[in-house]
């Protein structure tokens, strides 16, 4: 039975007479049947926040429920697709509505038209369950696309399809369980507040690898990790999150623009299909998945748009592949629970926010994780969650920020100052941490090198060193610091500079791999020690710090891998030009 509009206040409509609501169903509202979401359930009366503009809803109009959850399509398509926050393909609403989009209309987020050519890879009278692969489907060169059983099926495979081409609405598969036969297509429905099941979480130590020195050498996260990146406006939030989209060692990568600007996520839409992927030398959008949601678009549709993403990621993890998931950012989404809070009459927590932000913010970052999938083959796949934080003028203390350090393992803090004296990535490496930096340093010490993580360490007591000494020179002045405390200094300008420095405009200094990472940094860690050694034994600072090598290691960011010397001959080069060039004061 449909029930009726009863009050309508921005996002926010309250129905009456709807028979049997249940909490997050979707329902359509008014004349132009709205899509909407249950979200609050009080005697008689069903609030419903709708995800498109309710201008001129009229109290009396019907309000139909439709019984499911909301849900998001899962199967051949999702790649190279770009969505809005409720998964709506915002390409095929161009094409029906034009630029502006009209507001009712329906459109399937996987094309019903589109072939695919299917091949199986089990046989009739195999046993399946929830994420048993039932055969492949290349999406894209880079992915193989593999389709699963839906989590909810069980039971005896009677029948598959052969290998050909299909639509994702045709029959692939039946599969029996007990008197009842369910048939199975290519694509699924799943609830987007629902994790996605699997067999195990497991312990994860192997890094996402970046290109990004500041944030591989210094912040690592791993794969199946969560990090934030808080920051004021202008800070380079957005920068870093399209670095990592562009650069991480991932198979699939999903963005979510949450309430961002408009020019923003135009340039996005714009840069990302003409982007190479450096990884197979096409286009990044054959493993990439866009969700949209600026800031202009309605203010509800961003609650769900996290929830999208992640649910999306969840399914390419499920398939066994490792998943980046960037969410920008997570503020508007708070911004929007606190909007719809205020409309419902909740009662507010900390700075208007609702006292469930906390538990909401933590549900989304805790379905990151490395995992063993469900059904078989038996597979691991990761889904490693990375969010910005906008806080207002910077603020660390705001409740969004605070609640989200509560839950992530990583915290990438950028600096405004950084950002205004053009230090960029603009990450404070003093306030910055990372929990997984001893398991990701035993993994670099048997993968790389065994003094890796002794040589981050003691690059950080230099970083650290220096702002000790600062404090000083503020006080007495450069002048009045003695040789050895002025040569921490010039080698934490060093790394600074030649190491923590990187511009992400530029082809070779863009991305940076770990062995160059390790060659740099070990160049100017052997520079500081030999400098160390001769200042102690009386030699002239000037003199010292007038060595070429010097100079060389400020260029070595700039060197394309192929063209840097190794690791050892490079060391021979540095010791031979301080001991043949330099020698101590008698």
């Amino acid at each position: 039975m449909a029930g009726y509009v009863a009050r309508v206040a921005g996002p926010l409509v309250s129905a009456k007479g709807l028979d049997k609501p249940m909490m997050y169903e979707v329902v359509r509202v008014g004349e132009l049947k709205l899509f909407g979401e249950v979200i609050g359930i009080q005697e008689d009366s069903v609030y419903i926040q709708v995800y498109e503009d309710t201008s001129g809803v009229r109290p009396g109009e019907p309000v139909e429920g439709t019984g499911h959850l909301l849900s998001v399509e899962l199967g051949p398509g999702l790649i190279g697709s770009i969505y809005d926050g409720i998964q709506r393909p915002l390409d095929v609403f161009e094409q029906i509505s034009g630029v502006f989009l009209t507001r009712g209309i329906v459109a399937n987020a996987l094309s019903r038209e589109k072939i695919w050519h299917f091949v199986p890879s089990l046989d009739i009278g195999s046993q399946v369950e929830g994420g048993t692969v039932l055969g492949t489907v290349e999406e894209t060169p880079t992915v193989l696309h593999r389709i699963m059983v839906p989590p909810d099926v069980e039971g005896e495979l009677v029948w598959i399809a052969s290998e050909g081409d299909y639509t994702i609405e045709e029959t692939i598969a039946k599969v029996k369980n007990g008197d009842e036969i369910k048939e199975l297509k290519m694509y699924h429905r799943w609830p987007v507040r629902i994790p996605r099941p699997v067999k195990e979480k497991l312990y994860s130590d192997t890094p996402m690898v970046t290109g990004q020195r500041v944030l591989d050498t210094f912040f690592p996260v791993v794969k199946g990790g969560s990090a934030c990146v808080p920051g004021p406006f202008g800070a380079g939030k957005t920068v870093i999150q399209h670095q990592l989209s562009k650069w991480s060692d991932v198979d699939v990568v999903v963005y979510v623009g949450c309430g961002e600007r408009g020019n923003e996520m135009t340039e996005v839409l714009i840069e990302f299909p003409e982007l190479k992927d450096p990884r197979t030398g096409g286009p990044l959008m054959e493993r990439t998945v866009l969700v949209a949601n600026t800031s202009n678009m309605p203010v509800a549709a961003r609650e769900a748009s996290v929830f999208t993403g992640i649910t999306i990621a969840e399914y390419f993890r499920d398939m066994g592949y490792h998943v980046a998931l960037m969410a920008d950012s997570t503020s508007r989404w708070a911004e929007a629970m606190r909007e719809i809070s205020t409309r419902l009459e909740e009662m507010p927590g900390e700075e208007g926010y609702p006292a469930y932000l906390a538990s909401r913010i933590a549900a989304f970052y805790e379905r990151a994780g490395l995992v063993r999938c469900a059904g078989s083959p038996e597979r691991t796949g990761s889904a490693t969650v990375i969010g910005a934080v906008s806080p207002p003028g910077g603020d660390l203390s705001d409740p969004v920020v605070q609640a989200t350090l509560r839950v992530v393992q990583v915290f990438w803090g950028l600096d405004q100052q950084l950002a205004f004296s053009r230090h960029f990535p603009s990450i404070n490496w003093l306030s910055s941490y990372s929990l997984y930096m001893e398991r990701v340093g035993e993994f670099y010490n048997r993968a790389l090198a065994t003094d890796w993580l002794q040589k981050r360490n003691q690059a950080m007591a230099i970083l650290q060193r220096e702002s000790e000494l600062l404090e000083l020179v503020r006080l007495v002045g450069y002048d009045a610091l003695s040789p050895e405390e002025q040569l921490y200094l010039e080698t934490a300008r060093s790394l600074r500079e030649d190491f923590l420095q990187q511009d992400a405009f530029d082809e070779v200094d863009s991305y940076c791999s770990m062995q160059k990472q390790y060659l740099i940094l070990s160049a100017i860690l052997q520079v500081h020690e030999i400098m160390l050694e001769l200042v102690r034994k009386g030699g002239d600072l000037r003199q010292i710090l007038a060595n070429p090598i010097r100079e060389r290691i400020s260029r070595l960011r700039w060197q394309r891998e192929q063209d840097l010397p190794p690791l050892e001959v490079f060391k021979g080069e540095i010791a031979k030009s301080f001991f043949e060039e330099v020698m101590p004061n008698d």
